[in-house]
């Protein structure tokens, strides 16, 4: 019986498009906490990769306002953001601590 719900569960999800793997992976390698920490990250294409996926995912890179993207030689793609106002660091002045009640 349990074979049957395995089969049944694998049925249910639908197989990612070539475009989607790809963004997911650029996706992941973007929101990796050492290219977060570094803002900076290299893209490679892999064989798998499409013509047509890997100009569609590089056309909404290029769209992005703030990211500076640097062509290598081995097709490879160098993405490079300077930090977000949000992502500051806050300084509190001590008026808006208050001291815990315990």
């Amino acid at each position: 019986m349990a074979a049957v719900l395995e089969d049944t569960s694998m049925a249910a999800r639908p197989e990612l498009t070539g475009l989607e793997r790809l963004g997911l992976r650029v996706s992941a390698m973007i929101n990796s906490p050492l290219a977060q920490l570094g803002r900076r990250v290299l893209i490679h294409r892999l064989d798998t990769d499409s013509d047509q996926d890997w100009e569609a995912i590089m056309e909404l890179l290029a769209e992005t306002e703030g990211l500076d993207m640097t062509f290598c030689d081995d097709g490879s793609v160098i993405l490079q953001w300077e930090r977000a106002e949000a992502d500051s660091v806050v300084d509190l002045e001590e008026s808006d601590i208050d001291e815990a009640p315990f």
